[in-house]
């Protein structure tokens, strides 16, 4: 596996405007009690996707879905995208445990995000 490769999509954050009302329709449709569950976010791990729920689109003011691609290298892949016409919208960031996350745009204005773990 190259630097730049991709290890899927692993993880989809969606916004939603009521977070309790959002939270009954995933657990329904999951099957599943959320694996975290606070004021900020709600997230849920099935069938190895993570699904979480972001109020108001939280402070990265999302405004659909992003699918996030977890790859073993953020800077690498990030500059892979940009060469072939991309533009990064969010620099790498560290959101807590050694996690990386970016997102960047591609020619059309979807949003696409990565996510390194350490």
């Amino acid at each position: 596996m190259s630097e730049s490769s991709t290890l899927g999509i692993r993880t989809v954050l969606h916004p939603v405007s009521d977070l309790a009302a959002a939270k009954a329709v995933y657990t329904a449709l999951l099957g599943a009690a959320p694996t975290a569950d606070s004021e900020y976010y709600v997230g849920y791990d099935a069938e190895g996707q993570h699904i979480g729920l972001v109020p108001k689109g939280g402070p990265q003011d999302m405004a659909s879905p992003v699918a996030y691609w977890h790859v073993p290298d953020i800077e690498a892949k990030l500059a892979e995208v940009t060469a072939a016409g991309a533009a990064v919208q969010d620099a790498p960031r560290d959101v807590g445990g050694g996690r990386l996350v970016a997102t960047f745009t591609d020619p059309d204005g979807n949003v696409l995000g990565l996510i390194q773990d350490k």
